[in-house]
């Protein structure tokens, strides 16, 4: 039998009764270096540009965010335990991995076997946060923890080159009880990352899929996903290029109609085209201002909101300990 009672953010514990109006994916910073070669828009490195930004989300009502920068890719632990602190906003920081093309090619990530990958997401998740993603100088660690275990993958799915990776983040998970959130991309291989998370002992309502709502077109491929068990997070809100939020929303009322109400969490995916304080398009306001509006002009009830954005996510992101 399992408990869930706490969720561990960069300051500390919180109880998950106290973790409030929550985005489940966002990227709050992200350091000058690979990602930023891949993509420009993966840039965020600005401290006082990130606090205004999280200022205004907590006058809107925000409380809580999940930051998805793993370690060693750009992750500022620092500036995530020091922005929370003055923004008085929850933040749950990413140990874990992101795709391939985000690392040089002699990243240590790429080199090293699965159960030092194992000890060092468990040390983020237990002891502290290494900073510059430099686990070989533990004495720059510091005492803010992660409270999440990211993994990715990409087009071809958990290839070789994955699959050490996806077998320590299950490891991490399966022996502090911490979730996994876990990128697909375009949606594409969620039942696979599924099938390897719980062959290898991790629940299914320890497991976040991220990234589902790229692609709507196939409303059984989701319900599918879903009837595994594991949380739905809908992150593709305001990103017009793949469609429009009343698309989306008219999606997730199609998903609540189906009985996965208890599954939806929401989050903008945000980069530094979409946050505010850098110059971006939308903000961390939007999903309060705009989307909700329309999900309730859809007929969602404001107690179902209130589930995908307050009560789902404080069960998804609580460690579950064993009781006897």
């Amino acid at each position: 039998m399992f408990l869930r009672s706490n969720i561990q953010t960069v300051l500390g514990l919180i109880p998950k009764e106290k973790l409030g109006f929550c985005h489940s994916h966002e990227h709050l910073f992200i350091a000058p270096g690979k990602s930023e070669k891949v993509n420009p828009a993966l840039r965020i490195d600005d401290l006082g540009r990130t606090v205004e930004e999280l200022k205004m989300y907590k006058n809107l009502g925000g409380q809580s965010i999940v930051d998805a920068q793993p370690v060693g890719c750009g992750r500022m632990a620092e500036y995530l335990a020091e922005s929370s602190e003055k923004a008085h906003v929850h933040i749950i920081a990413s140990t874990g991995f992101h795709k391939m093309i985000f690392y040089d090619e002699d990243h240590w990530i790429k080199n090293i076997n699965e159960d030092k990958l194992a000890d060092i997401f468990i040390h983020e998740l237990e002891k502290g946060m290494f900073t510059d993603g430099d686990y070989k100088a533990p004495e720059k660690a510091i005492s803010s923890k992660a409270g999440i275990i990211k993994t990715a993958s990409d087009s071809e799915g958990i290839t070789d080159e994955y699959k050490k990776l996806f077998l320590a983040a299950a490891r991490a998970s399966r022996c502090t009880g911490f979730c996994i959130l876990s990128h697909t991309e375009m949606g594409k291989h969620a039942l696979e990352q599924i099938e390897l998370f719980v062959k290898e002992g991790v629940n299914p309502d320890s497991i976040i899929i991220c990234h589902l709502d790229r692609d709507l077109s196939d409303m059984g491929y989701h319900r599918a996903v879903a009837e595994t068990g594991v949380f739905m997070e809908y992150d593709t809100i305001g990103r017009f290029k793949y469609h429009s939020d009343l698309e989306e929303a008219k999606f997730i009322v199609e998903m609540v109609e189906s009985g996965f109400e208890n599954k939806i969490l929401l989050g903008l995916d945000t980069t530094r085209e979409r946050l505010l304080s850098y110059g971006g398009s939308i903000g961390l306001g939007y999903i309060k201002q705009k989307f909700i509006p329309l999900l309730l002009e859809l007929g969602i009830t404001q107690e179902m909101i209130e589930k995908f954005t307050i009560i789902n996510p404080s069960e998804a992101l609580a460690k579950r300990s064993e009781t006897v």
